[in-house]
């Protein structure tokens, strides 16, 4: 039986299996090519699909219960869900019937389920849409819900399951001016420097990127540089630096930049993007633990943790996750801060950021580290003299906050913690 031929749907529902049925994260699928076989527009469908269902599955499998006596196989599940979402969110209905029914019914073991499918999406396209917005935000699951309502408090949570149930504007980093590049694209231009795109479309064809103008950066994830402020002829050391946005900032700067990551397919993007941007650096394939060079006037440490602040860019991290890993990571984040700064020339920085919303993953390891390393200090006025930075997000041991719920009427930005550490000046 040859295989069906791709479509941006059922490579949709293909993502969903994969992300709710083996615990697979999306980038990781598609970085390993779920979706080459489409075209760049379908590319950009297809995610968008899987995404809006993770995002809306809370509210579709509420209005589906209606209509099932039993939950169907996950495959069936899917598609099922992929349709409510769609149809409540203004899909045309015979379009994406169809469709469905058509996708489960090319299925060797689910076929006889077509008029199941039919049935049930046809009373959500005349039902569902009414009803949709009557239905609570989705929640995030129990594992993570629970700890950063302790952190932050059910408010802040419930702002934060807003933010990641509206999804993320795309927001670009400008190789110069910015303000010109936001008029130029008809994009926002954010308090902090980034330039923010409400409806960017396919990012490939946008004015400047091949030429390398701008890269794709959220908002948050470009302060650790402006942080750690790099000055020109620096010698600063990007450690965990895929997919390169940081180190495409260090190199705008004028560092001498040294870029490390373990991921030999990782580095790989990060070249493609200094190539396409026009910039150099010294691209290691290596584990940072064991990395010897320098030393160095600054680093930048992006450790590995949760990505919990990424939720409202990477819905599938929650169902992807289940929190297991937290303690692994923390142990790896601390000894990764300890050896980045063994790396420093004295009198040197650090900037230890993690895109993590779990004080363990921030406030906590650079208190923890503060009391193993005598001398070591935060430099609060990092942080604090930044533009577009908000007093009430410098923590009390002198880092920042950022969380999904700050900027509400701008669109967010993803959560990170960020501290710039300077040890103690030699004797």
């Amino acid at each position: 039986m040859s295989q069906p031929a791709p479509s941006a749907r059922r490579s949709a529902v293909h993502l969903l299996d994969q992300v709710l049925g083996e615990g697979r994260l999306m980038s990781d699928l598609i970085s390993s090519g779920a979706l080459d076989r489409l075209d760049p527009a379908d590319r950009a469908r297809a995610q968008r699909l899987a995404t809006d269902t993770l995002r809306g599955i809370e509210r579709a499998d509420r209005l589906l219960k209606r209509h099932l006596r039993k939950p169907p196989p996950l495959h069936v599940f899917n598609i099922l869900r992929l349709g409510t979402v769609e149809l409540c969110m203004g899909g045309d209905a015979h379009g994406v019937v169809n469709d469905l029914v058509a996708i489960v019914g090319s299925h060797r073991r689910y076929g006889n389920l077509k008029g199941l499918i039919n049935a049930v999406l046809r009373k959500m396209a005349a039902d569902g849409p009414g009803t949709w917005n009557d239905l609570r935000v989705p929640r995030l699951p129990r594992w993570l819900r629970e700890p950063l309502v302790s952190a932050w408090g059910a408010g802040a949570v419930a702002q934060m399951e807003q933010a990641q149930f509206a999804g993320a504007p795309l927001d670009l980093t400008a190789r110069e001016d910015a303000a010109a590049l936001a008029e130029r694209l008809q994009g926002t231009l954010l308090p902090t420097g980034s330039v923010r795109l409400s409806d960017a479309g396919q990012v490939s064809a946008l004015p400047g990127y091949m030429s390398g103008d701008w890269w794709v950066q959220d908002a948050a994830a470009a302060l650790p540089v402006r942080v750690l402020d790099p000055q020109p002829r620096e010698a600063v050391l990007d450690l965990c630096a895929a997919p390169g946005g940081k180190t495409l900032q260090l190199c705008a700067a004028g560092a001498d930049v040294t870029a490390l990551d373990l991921s030999e397919k990782r580095m790989a993007r990060v070249r493609e993007n200094l190539e396409r941007c026009g910039y150099s650096a010294n691209c290691i394939t290596g584990d940072a633990l064991e990395h010897a060079g320098g030393p160095y006037d600054a680093v930048l440490l992006d450790a590995p943790c949760s990505a919990t602040g990424t939720i409202r860019r990477h819905p599938d991290l929650p169902f992807a996750k289940d929190g297991s890993e937290f303690g692994a990571l923390i142990a790896l984040q601390a000894a990764m801060l300890d050896h980045a700064l063994s790396l420093l020339k004295p009198g040197g920085r650090l900037v230890f950021c993690t895109c993590s919303l779990l004080p363990d993953e921030g406030e906590c390891q650079v208190d923890e580290a503060l009391g193993r390393h005598p001398g070591l200090s935060v430099d609060r006025d990092a942080t604090a003299h930044l533009p577009g930075i908000d007093p009430a997000w410098i923590t009390d041991e002198g880092g920042l906050r950022l969380r999904p719920d700050h900027w509400p009427e701008l669109g967010g930005m993803d959560g990170f913690y960020i501290a710039c550490l300077r040890p103690a000046p030699a004797s």
